[in-house]
């Protein structure tokens, strides 16, 4: 039994249509599905990833309109990575952020950016033979495309307060001085853990959650896992694309358990994906309310390769 890498991660923004335009026409992924965070519906979760909205590269925001900037610190993610496939594409996203007025620096081979509100992104080139997930972008040619998350770097005051979590109850492996993999049969990702005691806050271009991919008839066991672990999981929550469980590792980052299934195309064929505001059945009677307050957003189709419906 082991967990298949990042299922998605879940950040904040506090502006929808930008976030938009950066993520779908910027970085070139497929809006996968457009609905509203379960939790508190008037507000959207948008979700981004690759052709058919596979687990691995699927990147979700919530919505908070006119959210104040938030600041990174311990017990939070600080860095999204993500994988490409040659130095040329490396190179690709260079001239292309530095077109768009976004700023970026090497790092140990890496390519390092933020986006328009904050939140830290690395590109790198890690050889590995997990699936590429690219989506088809008018303007991203799929030689360049991001292929899918890497890993997350989060802050912590201690590193060694989550290696028994992540070792014993989740099976991670251990790759570095402070680097933890997830890796089951199909994909492989990873958490870094860097030092610091200061404190975060949580707001715009803040991540919120990192959820690790595990099979549906799985997921009890994990859970009955992390609890053994002495951490305080929810009970499984049905989010109607997939199933999650939510918990605090002992460094403070909400981690989640996320069923790979059912999947975003249980309600809506993957060659329309993202075109409508979709919500699951105990929201539809809803949709007339929510299509007034929710923000208008760009129609990300225009930067679809042309022909292209899946």
């Amino acid at each position: 039994m082991k967990l298949e890498g990042i299922h998605h991660i879940t950040a904040i923004t506090g502006d929808a249509p930008r976030n938009v335009d950066f993520y779908a026409r910027v970085l070139g992924l497929r809006m996968v599905k457009k609905s509203v965070n379960q939790d508190d519906p008037t507000i959207y979760h948008l979700f981004y990833g690759d052709e058919e909205g596979a687990p691995g590269n699927d990147i979700t925001f919530f919505e908070y309109p006119g959210a104040m900037a938030g600041k990174t610190g311990a017990g939070m993610i600080h860095r999204i990575v993500w994988r490409v496939g040659s130095e040329d594409a490396l190179g690709f996203w260079a001239d292309r952020l530095g077109g768009e007025g976004v700023a970026t620096r090497r790092e140990n081979g890496s390519l390092v950016f933020a986006d328009p509100e904050g939140l830290e992104h690395e590109l790198l080139v890690p050889g590995v033979p997990d699936p590429q997930l690219i989506a088809r972008s008018a303007e991203v040619p799929d030689e360049h495309a991001l292929q899918g998350f890497h890993a997350v770097r989060a802050y912590t005051r201690d590193p060694a307060l989550s290696v028994p979590l992540l070792e014993r109850a989740l099976e991670f492996q251990k790759r570095g001085d402070a680097d933890w993999e997830a890796r089951g049969n199909e994909r492989g990702g990873s958490i870094h853990y860097d030092q610091s005691s200061e404190r975060g806050v949580q707001g715009a271009g803040s991540v919120h959650h990192v959820a690790w991919a595990t099979a549906m008839d799985e997921q009890e066991t994990w859970r009955d896992r992390v609890i053994e672990a002495g951490a305080r999981p929810t009970p499984v929550i049905d989010r109607y694309w997939f199933r999650s469980v939510y918990f605090r590792e002992p460094s403070g980052v909400l981690f989640e358990l996320a069923t790979i299934g059912p999947g975003f195309t249980v309600d809506e064929p993957v060659e329309t994906l993202g075109e409508r505001l979709t919500l699951p059945p105990d929201y539809e009677n809803m949709r007339g309310r929510l299509e007034e307050v929710l923000t208008p957003l760009p129609d990300t189709r225009q930067w679809r390769r042309a022909g292209t419906r899946a």
